[in-house]
């Protein structure tokens, strides 16, 4: 099995940024969701909403293909910009990623 690195910056105020692995065939969520990072994913991991929305800033080569089903929620999300990305949709297949969660204090429900 395949692995890479994975570096998290976060929006979050006090938040410092993290360096974890990732394995090819993992999203963004899967290794959020491993590690107790929280990334909101409302619609459990299925590309049914846009709560789960990052920005890529390196390796954006290294994912999986945005799909038209995935730019749809994309343009719902919350500020989202032309490196946006679904943490459910980040699949790595070959290399090292850089990404920013956005705050997630902004969600209902905290």
């Amino acid at each position: 099995m395949s692995i890479f690195k994975i570096k998290i910056n976060f929006e979050e105020a006090g938040k410092e940024p993290v360096a974890l692995d990732i394995a090819k065939g993992d999203s963004v969520l899967d290794v959020c969701m491993d590690n107790g990072i929280e990334l909101q994913h409302n619609c459990g991991g299925v590309c049914g909403c846009s709560t789960c929305h990052v920005y890529v800033n390196k390796g954006m080569e290294h994912l999986q293909e945005i799909s038209d089903k995935e730019e749809d929620f994309i343009d719902r999300a919350v500020n989202p910009r032309i490196n946006s990305r679904l943490g459910c949709q980040c699949v790595v297949i070959n290399g090292d990623i850089e990404v920013t969660l956005p705050d997630q204090s902004q969600f209902l429900g905290h």
